[in-house]
Order: structure tokens, then C-alpha cells, then sequence
């Protein structure tokens, strides 16, 4: 089977403390690896106004992952983790052709 290659976008509360942030992303990135994905690039975009108020929020901070897997046992992993957590306000992955 050949790798499947994905790009994770999720947007943090914005009143998230850096600390706990920073644990946070290395969370969901060791999460990614334990369950066999390889993570390429994790990194913040930046804090945004969103389009519509999520859970009384008006802004985010965006962060997102490349990462390559082999099988979707990382992805949905990583899914379903980030639905049940009160710091990440919205999550998208996206299966990438290249």
C-alpha cells in the first residue's frame, strides 16, 4: 500500500495559554506518529477572526500539519480525539494527490 498524503487543519481556542497550547499541538502531532502517520510539518498560521462564532469564540488560531500515512489509522485516530477536545474549536483533513 502506498502512502497517503494529508493536510490537518485545526483551530485552537484563542485564549489558550502558550504552555498549554505547545502541549497541546505535541499532543495531537505524537498522537499522528504513535498510530503510524509521519508528521512533515506542524506549524501555527496565525490567529483569525472566523467567518462565524464557534462555542462563543469570534477568532482562532490556526494550526496545521502535513503528514504522510500509510493507513487511515492515525487520521481517524487524530479525528476522533480532536472532536472530543474543548480546545480545538474546528478541525479539516484533507487527503492531498501529491
Amino acid at each position: 500500500m502506498t502512502e497517503a498524503h494529508y493536510e490537518i487543519t485545526y483551530i485552537i481556542k484563542p485564549d489558550i495559554e502558550e504552555d498549554a497550547k505547545k502541549v497541546l499541538i505535541d499532543r495531537y502531532d505524537k498522537i499522528l506518529t504513535d498510530n503510524g502517520a509521519k508528521v512533515i510539518e506542524s506549524k501555527d498560521w496565525e490567529k483569525k477572526r472566523l467567518a462565524y462564532e464557534i462555542a462563543n469564540y469570534k477568532e482562532g488560531i490556526y494550526h496545521i500539519v502535513k503528514a504522510d500515512a500509510e493507513n487511515d489509522a492515525a487520521i481517524n485516530e487524530f479525528d476522533r480525539l480532536s472532536k472530543i477536545d474543548d480546545s480545538i474549536l474546528r478541525h479539516m483533513i484533507i487527503r492531498r494527490e501529491n
